[in-house]
């Protein structure tokens, strides 16, 4: 995996909670990206390196920079140091963009109606898609819901307004919890977001078939959005999400138990506790050793892993990557079956 050291050369307040930080493009090879797509941030932070992964908010070709946009997590060491502690001026590793929520899979896409649901934090690669969907006319329509708690928490506001004003075929379903809303604004509602509301507008227009989805929020939203398009029967081929976390379920635990892992990375073998519901990742980290990865949901395939001796199982992947070959793993989501697992990373 490649790493860039690009430089900060502006940082955006979207929100009290959130920046946008802007970074300058490389003068001879430019990174490029997809829309959907997002950049992997590495800091050391108290002498610990910390990767995360962030959504870009810029679009190819029509932002200057790359730009990413983080929102303040309570207790989150890399989102809390980055809001308030990175100035303009400073330069910050990152890796190759990575990711699938992307336009590519869809057929057909000049006749297509584009729906992006998102809540908070979530508009962030769907704020990149509109963007590039709509100012390269790629496709016939395109609808952002988009849930906060009220317009003044809502990052990308002022963006979004813009292109209402620009793109005639762009329109916006704004859903707040915590506004009383006047029944004289139609597209702003009050509450969460309500998918059979929505939907039974897109539906009454006649497009429901021809649609195509794009969620990025908290599992709920997602889980929520697909039971309507299923009843609706829109195909699961014209739904993609994008995961922050691993969904567990605990039955998945009973025959895992606290065992000693080798693990041989740089050619220095190493052993590690890992206790029960921690990954191998998790407790190389812990150990200090600093072991290749990114997503840390198992999409990304960096923290990959060759099983050389024991038994382990991958748990919450909902599906294996297609360059995983048989006998590697994700660690990021791997336990331990047996007590003479090793891994070649």
């Amino acid at each position: 995996m490649f790493v860039y050291a690009l430089k900060v050369v502006d940082l955006k307040k979207e929100a009290s909670d959130t920046v946008t930080v802007c970074f300058k493009q490389p003068g001879l090879k430019k990174i490029k990206y997809l829309p959907g797509q997002y950049l992997t941030l590495i800091f050391r932070i108290n002498g610990r390196r910390y990767i995360r992964p962030y959504s870009f908010s810029s679009a190819p070709g029509i932002d200057d920079n790359l730009e990413v946009t983080i929102k303040r997590v309570q207790g989150g060491i890399v989102s809390n140091h980055i809001n308030d502690k990175l100035t303009i001026g400073d330069m910050v590793e990152v890796m190759n963009p990575l990711g699938d929520f992307t336009l590519e899979k869809i057929t057909n896409i000049s006749t297509k109606h584009i729906v992006l649901w998102g809540a908070g934090s979530g508009i962030t690669p769907l704020v990149s898609i509109a963007k590039y969907v709509l100012h390269n006319k790629i496709c016939e329509y395109v609808t952002l819901v988009y849930g906060n708690k009220s317009f003044e928490s809502t990052i990308f506001l002022d963006k979004i307004n813009a292109l209402k004003s620009i793109y005639s075929n762009f329109s916006v379903f704004h859903f707040h919890s915590q506004l009383t809303i006047s029944d004289s604004i139609p597209n702003v509602i009050e509450g969460r977001i309500n998918p059979e509301l929505v939907l039974s507008i897109i539906n009454k227009q006649g497009e429901i078939a021809n649609t195509v989805h794009y969620i990025c929020g908290p599992f709920g939203l997602k889980e929520s959005v697909k039971v309507q398009l299923n009843l609706l029967g829109v195909e699961s081929t014209s739904i993609y999400t994008e995961d922050f976390e691993i969904i567990r379920d605990p039955a998945d635990f009973e025959d895992i138990h606290t065992q000693e892992v080798g693990v041989k990375f740089d050619n220095v073998e190493y052993k590690l506790e890992v206790v029960k519901g921690k990954t191998i990742l998790e407790a190389g980290l812990d150990a200090g050793i600093e072991l290749p990865y990114s997503c840390q949901i198992g999409s990304c395939s960096v923290c990959k892993g060759k099983l050389v001796e024991g038994e382990a199982k991958m748990i919450g992947l909902n599906k294996k990557p297609e360059n995983i070959l048989e006998g590697e793993f994700l660690l990021c989501c791997t336990h331990p079956l047996t007590n003479n697992v090793c891994f070649e990373v």
